[in-house]
């Protein structure tokens, strides 16, 4: 491979662009790289160091082991040349597509990123990978935001959304880990239809655990998406959170025990400072001074954990908060029980007529 593009391949991390290449060295040359089967075309003006490709993923996707053999050892290139039939950059159907599939995430971010050329950025899912709310696995496309008019097309594994009004600029767009990123309320939102239902719940949590966006900035971009697939379900998560749940957890004890006839209005994730020590109450009675813990299925059996918890709830006590927990599994399966031991804690704590 020619030196110099040789460094200007490891100066962009394995991914270079046809333009910026051509910058600095000849067609010849860059074509050359190709044939050697060290370059490799992934997207339409976009190549990569095909050193950095998963050997392992190209060697399970050749027809047999006999074109393995053929192949130079160590040269994932050229046994993805040869596996797609590809010739001149991987220009043969198939080809790029094959090479694409081969990327880890990373690369497959910034080779996506390459390809807009600074006319798109990355959303959805991706995006969330990249506010590492949840890790994209690499059997999922890439996905890119761009105006609806930029006539940049879908390929095998990237997803291309048009979008009416999209301006790759701020405040729609921001720079997050040196790449292009829909903004995180914009990019949870669009997500939400995108994702296995299992996976929906965490991001959003996780982001407004993290204090990354508030329930009210991703109300408001759910406002703008009136048509989203999946928008009730998103709806009634967005109303949790903003009712103070902060846990899947949390959240089941708002829908099946701390509603209804009897329930004084709790407040969630209330902050109170004992002493010096600041603490965040799960669902606090104001009234009847009661704070109800929910603990979650991994605190169970955790020793470590039950010692500070103890702790805890013993400094509550001193100032007059009577702390009551209940676990994942009694919350879960013994739901009728737990609303009536509620409703008759919370009765013993009311001053006598």
């Amino acid at each position: 491979m020619d030196g110099v593009l040789r460094v200007l391949l490891d100066r962009s991390e394995g991914v270079v662009s046809r333009r910026a290449a051509t910058r600095v060295v000849s067609e010849s040359a860059l074509w050359r790289a190709c044939r050697a089967g060290a370059l490799l075309r992934v997207l339409p003006g976009v190549y990569v160091d095909a050193g950095l490709l998963r050997l392992g993923a190209a060697l399970e996707m050749a027809p047999s082991g006999g074109m393995v053999e053929a192949c130079r050892p160590g040269s994932t290139g050229e046994l993805v040349r040869r596996r797609s039939g590809a010739g001149w950059g991987g220009s043969a159907s198939g080809g790029p597509a094959l090479a694409f599939a081969l990327l880890d995430g990373a690369m497959r971010k910034r080779a996506a990123v390459a390809y807009v050329d600074g006319r798109g950025a990355l959303g959805g899912p991706t995006a969330l990978d990249v506010w590492q709310l949840r890790r994209q696995p690499d059997t999922e496309p890439v996905h890119l935001d761009v105006p609806a008019d930029s006539g940049l097309r879908g390929r095998p594994h990237l997803v291309v959304h048009h979008r009416q009004g999209f301006v790759v600029g701020p405040p729609q767009v921001v720079s997050r880990a040196g790449m292009p990123v829909v903004r995180l309320e914009q990019a949870l939102v669009d997500a939400w239809p995108l994702l296995p239902a299992v996976d929906r719940p965490a991001p959003m949590i996780r982001a407004v655990n993290d204090r990354l966006t508030t329930p009210q900035r991703i109300a408001a971009a759910l406002d703008r998406v009136p048509r989203l697939a999946g928008r009730a379900e998103l709806r009634t998560l967005v109303d949790r959170l903003e009712a103070g749940c902060r846990s899947p957890l949390e959240i089941w004890g708002h829908d099946h025990v701390f509603t209804g006839p009897g329930m004084p209005g709790f407040q969630r994730q209330t902050r109170i400072v004992v002493g010096r020590r600041t603490m965040y109450l799960d669902v606090w009675a104001e009234g009847e001074r009661v704070d109800f813990e929910l603990d979650g299925a991994a605190t169970h059996g955790d020793r470590r954990q039950r010692e500070v918890d103890l702790r805890r709830d013993a400094l509550l006590a001193t100032a007059g908060i009577l702390v009551v927990r209940f676990a994942h599994r009694r919350l879960v399966h013994e739901t009728d029980a737990v609303r009536r031991e509620v409703l008759a804690i919370l009765a013993s704590r009311r001053p006598s007529a």
